[in-house]
């Protein structure tokens, strides 16, 4: 009985099932193609395929070039070479020796003047403090005594080589005045230079605060009415050569990286300045047990700033083949290594094999060109705004 009603009932089956088929069809059909792709079984992968710049259907981010510059994302171009062609290193933008003054008080005393302010342009030998102290009326009062020992020892030298000339006295008491004159005049010669290095005022009351080079004050620690010791730092002038940066190397990578090698600094903007090894220590720190590299940009164009820390990417020469990227270019969307290479306007998102990592650089078997501009530092930021787009639409 119960085998009659099941066959005498099949139609009715057998129309739900091909309505179920049709709709779970059609729902196939309209389901996105990246959720098919999740949905590939992990037993199967499918490696990516770099997708040609004419593709229409390539995914593309539209991002304005302002955008890039207050989310401080870094664009460069993928670098050739293996895992061992780059050195990656925290760094921090110092000035040339010679181009920062650190501003000392000579004279303890209270600071009775300020003439230059934080950010202002200065000239070299230009006043920039003046400080009220006694030891500048010792110095003055010196240099004053000394230079009146002169007129004095000058006066007795005359009269005495007149009277030897005339017959009157002994030549011995002539080349005693010569000898006076002499002390006298180094002695004076001595208070001058220390009043002159000091800076004394011509009334002998205060000592200038004098900037040895031309610049832009960068540090003030001078205030008006404030009490200071000698050797005190009371500005700092940075002047216009350009700027160097000072990164931390690890003692088993000193061998690897010579002078003229060039590097890739990335600013605390994002920006990417090209750079060239100027110099490597030999020796390592007692405290980082590192060594230091010195960078010299090529052209910073006011994107470095002195005493900021910035990223240092060291390209060494025996790097090998093939090609890479900073790990932080690497994002990870739908299950697919991806990089965001650079457009017209913005980035378009382009799958790749990504082969090993180490080192904070990512080794790229395919999908991109060597010289392809990339999103590098900062590239989540690219896809956290592909997502937002994505559910906007």
């Amino acid at each position: 009985m119960i085998e009659h009603a099941r066959f005498k009932n099949w139609p009715v089956i057998a129309s739900a099932a091909a309505i179920a088929a049709a709709l779970g069809f059609g729902a196939a059909r309209m389901l996105p193609a990246k959720i098919q792709a999740a949905a590939t079984p992990p037993s199967a992968p499918v490696a990516p395929q770099p997708a040609a710049a004419g593709r229409s259907d390539a995914v593309e981010v539209n991002i304005p070039a302002d955008y890039l510059t207050a989310a401080r994302i870094a664009v460069e171009p993928v670098s050739t070479g293996g895992l061992q062609a780059e050195i990656l290193s925290a760094g921090t933008v110092v000035a040339p020796p010679n181009s920062e003054a650190a501003i000392f008080a000579r004279a303890s005393g209270s600071i009775t003047r300020i003439h230059r302010q934080l950010g202002d342009t200065v000239r070299a030998g230009e006043a920039l403090a003046q400080v009220e102290s006694l030891e500048a009326a010792t110095m003055a009062a010196e240099r004053n005594v000394a230079n009146a020992k002169v007129d004095l020892a000058r006066k007795t030298f005359v009269r005495e080589n007149s009277l030897f000339s005339q017959g009157v006295t002994a030549r011995q008491e002539m080349e005693a005045a010569q000898s006076a004159l002499a002390v006298a005049l180094a002695e004076a010669q001595r208070a001058s230079s220390v009043a002159t290095a000091a800076h004394v005022s011509a009334n002998g009351k205060s000592v200038s605060v004098v900037s040895p080079i031309a610049g832009r004050i960068t540090a003030q620690t001078a205030t008006m009415g404030g009490y200071v010791q000698p050797q005190t730092e009371l500005f700092r002038v940075a002047g216009a050569a350009r700027l160097q940066v000072e990164a931390a190397l690890p003692a088993a990578d000193i061998g690897r990286v010579a002078i003229g090698d060039r590097a890739t600094i990335i600013a605390a903007s994002g920006s990417p300045v090209p750079a060239t090894v100027r110099s490597v220590t030999p020796t390592v720190s007692g405290s980082t047990r590192s060594a230091t590299v010195v960078l010299i940009p090529v052209s910073a164009a006011g994107q470095l700033i002195s005493g900021e820390g910035v990223q240092a990417r060291l390209h060494v020469k025996n790097g090998g083949a093939g090609m890479v990227v900073p790990e932080d270019a690497v994002q990870n969307v739908d299950g697919h290594d991806v990089l965001f290479v650079r457009t017209k306007d913005g980035f378009r998102v382009q799958p790749v094999l990504v082969g090993t990592r180490s080192g904070g650089v990512a080794q790229i078997v395919s999908g991109v060109s060597a010289g392809e501009l990339v999103a590098t530092r900062n590239a989540f930021l690219v896809k956290a705004d592909m997502i937002k787009s994505a559910k906007d639409e």
